[in-house]
């Protein structure tokens, strides 16, 4: 499987959102678009409603996201009773 080079579409700047990670030419945040997935919006809908982005950015920002959490530790997470 071939995994894409996230560097080639997202970057950091100090000057564009004080450093956050975007995707590359704007102002679209990593955290944002990941937002939008965890609220429910699919590809298309992301696609659609930011016609600067494409299916290759949204690729990248999960290569991001998995590339951040590779070699992180993590704390035992409590199940909530609903």
């Amino acid at each position: 499987m071939t995994t894409i080079n996230w560097k080639k579409h997202i970057i950091a700047d100090a000057d564009v959102l004080t450093g956050k990670p975007v995707i590359k030419g704007t102002r679209l945040s990593v955290e944002f678009i990941l937002g939008l997935l965890a609220e429910g919006w699919d590809e298309k809908k992301i696609l659609e409603n930011y016609p600067q982005l494409n299916a290759a950015d949204l690729q990248a920002i999960f290569s991001y996201a998995s590339e951040c959490l590779k070699d992180e530790e993590y704390l035992a997470l409590r199940q909530v009773q609903e």
